[in-house]
């Protein structure tokens, strides 16, 4: 990880991250090293760990959905737990805590009770856990501030592009393309990825033949 104390970076012995990791992609892992790098022993928190601890959010309307949340908390420790060791970060500076982000009453059970809890600013979702965080009075460092534009890849558009099998493996670390592959994850991904692009469809469809029968109805009143 280089020597951190010739960076000028400001070092702290617990840091904690955390996000849903469905799937891991580079821009998670920017995220998890930028941490890594500002303290002595990074906690990984993982959200949605489970379904007991899931809720909907008006900022991300498939995070709470089979689709958003194909793999479990298991399966999402094991593939960070190879990308860290890609990326050389040794096993006893980083682990791994369940982090139920929607419902933060519980976040004290799991998480440290000194440390830093790092966050990238990109969208309202992003905003609407900072202030969960800070209402909690926790300490809260913001590695940085960037549009949705400059967000780059996401974890909703790999699941899509596994789906729709279009390339996806430069998006993900090495060793998550391989894991995923080798235990056929990748087809649990799609599989459920195909079911939310259906519903949708189906949705959409059923709005559409609302909104012409309504117009039909509009149409034959104002003919009497």
């Amino acid at each position: 990880m280089g020597n951190k104390k010739e960076t000028g970076i400001q070092m702290t012995r617990t840091g904690i991250v955390n996000g849903r990791f469905q799937v891991l992609h580079l821009k998670h892992m920017e995220y998890i090293l930028a941490a890594k790098m500002r303290c002595d022993k990074l906690y990984i928190g993982i959200t949605n760990p489970d379904g007991a601890h899931t809720r909907d959010t008006v900022h991300d309307e498939n995070r709470g959905t089979k689709a958003g949340n194909p793999l479990t908390y298991f399966e999402r420790c094991e593939m960070i737990r190879g990308a860290m060791e890609e990326f050389n970060v040794p096993a006893k500076e980083y682990d791994f805590i369940p982090f139920p982000i929607s419902m933060p009453e519980y976040i004290a059970q799991y998480t440290p009770k000194e440390a830093v809890y790092y966050v990238g600013m990109f969208d309202a979702w992003d905003e609407e856990k900072y202030k969960i965080l800070r209402s909690l009075d926790l300490d809260v460092n913001i590695l940085w501030r960037k549009t949705e534009e400059e967000k780059g890849i996401t974890g909703s558009k790999v699941r899509e592009l596994i789906a729709t099998d279009q390339e996806w493996k430069q998006f993900v670390p090495k060793s998550v393309y391989h894991y995923l592959t080798e235990n056929e994850l990748d087809k649990r991904v799609k599989r459920l990825e195909l079911m939310r692009i259906e519903e949708k469809k189906a949705i959409e469809q059923m709005n559409i033949a609302e909104a012409v029968e309504r117009l039909e109805m509009m149409e034959s009143q104002d003919m009497d």
